[in-house]
């Protein structure tokens, strides 16, 4: 699937000037006071360049070429990387990596174990891995929660909503897994 990143970041430029908080997923990274996160999967940097604003660490790394150019327009100061994230090999870990905005599911099926696998070998040793994606799509938090294990992380926590609401079998969830 081919973006246009400039219009993907109009569309949150529009709800923010609207007053709507566009920063659930920064705001919920920031309460596991990390020192440094990988946004995999960053897009065009909404989440990273929020996180940075508060002092953070921070890399984005995405595969579309058009999001990384708004990133890179955007906040220049921050790492951002072109790579697949099954293959991604950043040579360091992260005290978080964050896949916000139904990473997953912009993924070709069938990949999704090396998806996983590619951002948990990130993870810094008590560092954790929080996704949030759609549920509607076929992709599972059984076979989510699988792919985590065999990645060697552990389901800590489970939400319904970035605001932390409780999940209960809904259509969306956002999953902390710990390494």
């Amino acid at each position: 699937m081919a973006w246009n990143g400039e219009d993907y970041q109009r569309r949150f430029d529009r709800l923010a000037n609207k007053g709507v908080d566009v920063h659930g997923e920064a705001d919920f990274v920031r309460d596991y006071r990390p020192a440094t996160v990988l946004d995999a999967g960053c897009g065009t940097g909404r989440v990273a360049i929020e996180l940075a604003r508060h002092g953070i660490e921070v890399v984005g790394v995405d595969i579309d070429a058009s999001m990384l150019t708004t990133a890179r327009r955007r906040a220049p100061e921050i790492l951002w990387h072109a790579s697949d994230l099954a293959a991604v090999e950043l040579g360091r870990t992260f005290d978080v990596v964050v896949m916000a905005g139904n990473v997953p599911l912009f993924t070709t099926e069938g990949t999704e174990p090396a998806l996983v696998a590619g951002v948990a070998r990130h993870v810094s040793p008590g560092g954790v891995l929080i996704a949030g994606f759609s549920l509607d799509r076929g992709y599972t938090t059984a076979a989510y929660d699988t792919h985590c294990e065999a990645a060697g992380l552990t389901l800590i926590e489970r939400y319904a909503t970035w605001s932390k609401d409780p999940f209960t079998d809904g259509d969306y969830t956002v999953s902390v897994h710990r390494r």
